[in-house]
């Protein structure tokens, strides 16, 4: 958690002329997640929206801003390709998940379809927080339910994957921090290496995997 002193420092440096869009269907949600954006975050235009017609008629109207979250069960939605509808028709926007819903195969579809995150509503006010600062500054989030083995399941000595045996030993580590959900800055901490060395451990990963992005390597990995 970060001190309330450097949020502040993060909000007046990047998103004092912030828009935002919240598409959910609990009002009281909205409202709590309003005033994290407003008053945590800096927003200085948040719209709310309960029903997907509703949130495409303001983002068609009024533009997408720089952050759209969105519910996956609020009427009219349908999973996905409405996702993948919404990061097409607003590419400038960055379109995050905020969702009750924490099964893995619906998080790992929304990440397959390039959204820049899945934020669970369980978590606390200032992760969520932490989640949607780092979709804002560029980053995918992926929760931590994604590098937990499910019960009863084996783990496997090293990932099975296309073109895994292409994979030296430090990408192979690589690659096990990325599945935690671990940023560039994170795994170079783990690891103890420099992060542009972290960024070409990924780019061969990326290769190897035959994907472009952390969220479509995520995707394969937990598909596999």
């Amino acid at each position: 958690m970060l001190p309330h002193t450097a949020w502040m420092a993060w909000r007046w440096q990047a998103n004092d002329t912030m828009r935002a869009l919240i598409a959910d269907d609990h009002e009281l949600f909205r409202s709590g997640l309003r005033q994290l954006l407003e008053d945590v975050l800096g927003a200085s235009d948040v719209r709310e929206a309960e029903t997907l017609d509703q949130a495409i008629e303001i983002l068609t109207n009024e533009g997408a801003g720089d952050l759209v979250l969105v519910d996956l069960r609020m009427p009219g939605m349908s999973g996905a390709e409405a996702l993948s509808a919404l990061r097409d028709g607003f590419p400038d926007a960055k379109v995050a998940v905020v969702s009750a819903w924490e099964e893995r195969s619906e998080i790992i579809q929304a990440l397959s379809v390039g959204v820049h995150g899945y934020i669970p509503k369980s978590l606390s006010a200032n992760e969520i927080a932490a989640a949607i600062r780092q979709v804002l500054d560029g980053q995918i989030y992926v929760p931590a339910i994604l590098g937990r083995r499910e019960p009863g399941a084996v783990a496997p000595a090293s990932p099975a994957l296309p073109g895994g045996d292409k994979l030296t030993t430090r990408q192979r580590e690589v690659l096990t921090e990325l599945l935690k959900g671990q940023a560039s800055k994170e795994i170079a901490r783990s690891l103890d290496i420099a992060e542009g060395t972290v960024k070409i451990h990924l780019a061969a990963i990326y290769r190897a995997l035959g994907v472009r992005t952390r969220a479509e390597a995520i995707a394969k990995l937990k598909s596999s």
